[in-house]
């Protein structure tokens, strides 16, 4: 009788032992396991990589068992690359490109992403195209039968580029174009070797403030009804306008357009992530405008303007909230 009693008792025993383990197993997850998350920026000299550190921070000090690390990367193709093949798991990319890699199209013709989810446009990236006042260029229109640097080959600026000579009626059939990165296009613009730059980044860009800071520069106006038609037919673009004294010397108000820089998950993120993601980064905002001043432009209200693709439903439920 009392051996009985005593196995049912061992039989018991492992079994309570065996639902502990596998509840403590359960929540292993908020309670004692890692998450680890790598966010995938640009280079160190630009906008993204501030940024990126900033929301590792925020995000270790705030999510429960949360290691999160921000890496330099080559900026929003390779991030979006890195995203598909699962080597990182959230990155800071343009509207614009997320919108070419969702649907196919530009530099991922015939290699569309389908697993992107967006947590958040961030802050406008203005397409800046910049001349020397020297050079007498006074519009867009101007532009024909000039050097013209339009971005890195297969770059977000050099796409921003050809649709916005488009919009004038300009192809490069009709400028001598010039395939430079900003720090290059930059050296070119100071050197007398190009006659204008197109720049796709938030105000003030270094790159710009080096020319401005040894000669006088001018920024060419997008006016309202070509900005209209680009928003028409290219939806991630929103208008802008760069204030005066933007750049050193250059007074005026000027007209443009915007992509926006987002925040980009895969469906690997889950809804309650995304969610917890999303409520520690915009509960702590201030830490965000520390690290660059284009943080003061990120905003919970403006968080979904300009979002090409559809969103993780924990970020768009906090934004609903």
């Amino acid at each position: 009788m009392f051996m009985k009693l005593f196995s049912r008792l061992s039989i018991l025993s492992v079994l309570l032992v065996a639902v502990i383990s596998l509840i403590a197993g359960c929540g292993g997850d908020s309670a004692g396991e890692k998450k680890f998350l790598n966010i995938a920026t640009g280079g160190t000299a630009g906008t993204y990589y501030p940024i990126g550190g900033a929301m590792a921070e925020i995000l270790n000090n705030n999510i429960q068992g949360m290691n999160a690390s921000a890496q330099s990367t080559g900026a929003t193709v390779a991030n979006i690359n890195m995203l598909k093949e699962g080597s990182v798991d959230l990155a800071i990319v343009q509207n614009d490109i997320t919108y070419y890699a969702a649907n196919g199209i530009e530099m991922f013709k015939d290699k569309k992403v389908d697993n992107l989810k967006g947590i958040a446009t961030l802050y406008p990236e203005t397409c800046q195209i910049v001349t020397l006042e020297s050079t007498g260029i006074k519009s867009i229109a101007d532009l024909k039968g000039k050097r013209v640097a339009v971005g890195a080959m297969g770059s977000g600026a050099e796409a921003n580029a050809r649709q916005i000579l488009e919009a004038y009626g300009i192809t490069y059939d009709d400028i001598d174009e010039q395939f430079l990165s900003f720090s290059e296009a930059a050296s070119a613009l100071k050197d007398g070797n190009v006659d204008a730059a197109f720049v796709t980044a938030g105000y003030p860009t270094a790159a710009v403030q080096d020319i401005a800071s040894q000669n006088k520069v001018r920024l060419l106006p997008i006016e309202a009804d070509k900005a209209d038609a680009l928003i028409a037919k290219y939806p991630f673009y929103t208008k802008v306008v760069i204030p005066a004294g933007t750049y050193a010397g250059f007074e005026e108000e000027v007209p443009g357009i915007s992509v926006m820089a987002m925040l980009v998950c895969t469906d690997k993120v889950d809804e309650q992530l995304g969610y917890d993601i999303t409520k520690a980064l915009f509960s702590n905002l201030d830490r965000i405008k520390a690290a660059h001043s284009v943080g003061k432009l990120i905003t919970k209200e403006g968080a979904m303007e300009g979002m090409p693709i559809q969103m993780n439903a924990g970020a768009e439920k906090f934004f609903k909230e």
